[in-house]
């Protein structure tokens, strides 16, 4: 089994006799899980409120902060974080993801990884409510797949990966926000003195602004926002694409692949590769700890929410794209329709409007995937006995999360090349948290019989993509070598 202290993390603070006197006190390091209390807002205290001694009031404001019925997060609030996590401007790389396989290989690998993360993210739903119903409430990926796998070294495997997968997102937010700020500036003045690294500083500072919301619970306004931002620019980029497909300057229609056997198998595992980065989030466990308990159900629903975004999102966006440019098609879209050379292929009012809803949903991408930083953080910085807002906690909130994201503001400014990675993080990391360990986990937890349709089904999925992951990662490594000769650091343009 997994060490008891995952699940002293898991529900809240500990709450144990104190010898000789029979009153409750928090056990020894409670106070570490304010991670949970303050960023995760985690509801799963009510079982143990009976416990408690009404004689100790520190024990009582540890509680209340972490229970209060204002604070619960609803299936759609729960939806709209799901929605922001996978629903990005990650969704304008979809065209050229299908110019790796074409167009029917193309969309049967868009459907069936559609279809595989919605079954993946449903099973680690159900794992999740397994756990609670036995008394174990898991609010954190990685203390799930530690208990589930019994396996301590899991714990530091899940928090590497999804800790580099959120710090790699948050940096790859903060240079595609500073490139559509500088986009926009350099249309209003081409010769302007300002470079890309004074944007990354603007959207830095703003983030560390809006960084100081207290907790996950509290991005679910900003998140519904980002819901209806990518369904805004979808549309516009889609029009945008219809219209340049059908102007006299759009280029020709080229649907071919590469003549090359072995360009077409590398392609298409680097398509692959960009779409499980699409379809990843990493952090299912942590939005589904938003939810008041029992969460059974209401994750579900969360789930088909934001799959019907997708479906219209991802669809259109991907379809409209290949159409319009065929394999001349960039990494974004966005850059098809604004050539180097030549007028736009669409007005200027709707780039510019399609580019400003980006920008502003790419603020709410990283504030959401630095939610898991903060709650690392604040797990060890914060005290769970005091107020979220008070001095002891405001100034260690407000210092640490200040500089992480000069941290991640500063890696953007030195590897603008950040876009070039996508399909590295894809294979590395959001295919094992995404599509291994939720199949490997529900066969071990809710141990389904080996010979079950279920079960066969879970396995061939876990060596498929296992298999994939591999390859996945060395077309992606191999394309990373390839357009090393274009990298430099700190360079002012953002290396497509």
């Amino acid at each position: 089994m997994a060490p008891a202290a995952f699940d002293a993390e898991a529900g809240g603070p500990a709450i144990v006799p104190a010898a000789g006197n029979g009153t409750h006190k928090p056990a020894p390091g409670a106070d570490a899980d304010a991670g949970a209390a303050f960023v995760l807002e985690s509801k799963g205290t009510y079982p143990h409120r009976a416990r408690l001694s009404r004689n100790d009031p520190a024990v009582i404001r540890s509680y209340s902060a972490v229970s209060h019925p204002s604070a619960a997060g609803t299936w759609w609030h729960a939806g709209f974080h799901l929605t922001t996590a996978i629903v990005g401007p990650t969704v304008l790389t979809l065209p050229y993801a299908l110019r790796g396989m074409g167009w029917a290989l193309g969309l049967t690998a868009l459907s069936l990884v559609a279809a595989v993360t919605f079954y993946e993210y449903s099973l680690m739903s159900r794992v999740l409510d397994h756990c609670e119903a036995r008394g174990r409430r898991h609010i954190r990926f990685r203390e799930l797949a530690a208990d589930v796998l019994g396996s301590g070294w899991m714990f530091y495997f899940v928090v590497i990966v999804q800790t580099t997968i959120n710090t790699g997102v948050s940096i790859g937010s903060i240079l595609l926000a500073a490139d559509c700020i500088e986009i926009m500036y350099s249309s209003l003045a081409p010769n302007g003195p300002l470079k890309l690294y004074h944007f990354i500083i603007i959207v830095a500072v703003v983030l560390a602004f809006l960084s100081q919301l207290p907790s996950f619970h509290s991005l679910r306004h900003i998140n519904f926002a980002s819901l209806l931002l990518c369904l805004g620019y979808t549309i516009l980029v889609s029009a945008a694409c219809i219209r340049a497909g059908l102007s006299k300057d759009a280029p020709a229609k080229d649907y071919s692949l590469s003549s090359s056997k072995s360009e077409q198998t590398f392609n298409a595992f680097l398509s692959i590769s960009i779409l499980a980065s699409v379809f990843g989030n990493g952090i299912l466990p942590e939005i589904q700890a938003t939810l008041a308990p029992p969460a059974a159900g209401k994750m579900m629903k969360a789930l088909v929410l934001c799959y019907s975004v997708i479906g219209f999102t991802f669809y259109v966006a991907s379809i409209s794209g290949y159409w319009a440019f065929g394999s001349q098609v960039q990494s974004n879209v966005l850059k098809s329709l604004m050539p180097d050379s030549g007028p736009s292929l669409a007005p200027t009012w709707l780039l510019g409007t399609a580019v400003l809803f980006v920008l502003l949903q790419l603020l709410a991408i990283g504030l959401v995937y630095s939610q898991v930083a903060y709650e690392i953080m604040e797990k060890n910085s914060a005290d769970v006995t005091r107020g979220k807002f008070s001095r002891r906690n405001l100034v260690p909130r407000l210092l640490l999360r200040t500089l992480y994201l000069a941290f991640c503001a500063f890696m953007a400014a030195m590897l603008p090349f950040f876009g070039d990675i996508v399909g590295v993080v894809g294979a590395v990391g959001f295919i094992p948290l995404d599509f291994v360990l939720p199949v490997i986990m529900y066969n071990i937890a809710l141990a389904p019989p080996r010979r079950s349709p279920m079960y066969i089904a879970n396995t061939a999925i876990m060596v498929l993509f296992v298999g994939v992951g591999a390859i996945g990662a060395f077309a992606s490594i191999r394309k990373l070598v390839l357009d090393a000769g274009q990298f430099k650091l700190f360079s002012n343009n953002v290396v497509d």
